[in-house]
């Protein structure tokens, strides 16, 4: 599988789900909890393994490093959306106005990148490196969904750095944590 397909399946899979929430009526109140779960453990995962694998791949290249940083910003308006959801929705205020601002910025985001950077890095990168990304990509996924707020957050921040950094950052941090 290359990347591309890899990312597209988990664009998928959101859609999907952020169909659900806003189709939920408001006194349904287990499903609406067991949604946003499920958004957030499809979302923050994805984001941050999409970031190490492809974005850093992207953001090394003084071409693609504009449209990779925009990227970035992308994921992080749309983690600061999904956080306020995820408070909104235990406290049950204003959580559909939020999920629905949520739904479209990752509506947006999907867009942007399968119509522009998918093209992009298509032209960038054989396919044997789209399909070592894509292996990559899911390791790191995987890993990254036994990571609780701190991880992720701390993996975001990792992303955002020079590689040089990031590397040593990552190898000082697994080395606390076995």
């Amino acid at each position: 599988m290359l990347i591309y397909e890899a990312l597209r399946n988990d664009h998928n899979e959101l859609k999907v789900l952020f169909s659900q929430l806003m189709e939920l009526s408001d006194d349904d109140v287990e499903q609406r909890h067991r949604l946003v779960e499920l958004i957030r453990d499809g979302l923050i995962p994805h984001a941050r393994a999409e970031e190490s694998v492809f974005y850093n791949s992207l953001r090394l290249m003084d071409n693609t490093k504009k449209i990779a940083m925009h990227s970035y910003r992308e994921h992080l308006e749309a983690e600061s959306l999904l956080r306020m959801l995820q408070v909104q929705d235990k406290t049950h205020i204003k959580w559909r106005e939020t999920a629905g601002k949520l739904r479209t910025a990752i509506e947006h985001h999907i867009y942007e990148e399968e119509s522009q950077l998918f093209s992009v890095a298509q032209a960038l990168f054989t396919n044997e490196e789209a399909v070592a990304m894509a292996e990559a990509f899911e390791k790191q996924k995987q890993e990254i969904k036994d990571k609780g707020f701190m991880g992720t957050t701390l993996e975001m921040i990792s992303n955002l750095m020079p590689p040089t950094v990031s590397d040593n950052f990552k190898n000082r941090d697994s080395n606390r944590h076995p």
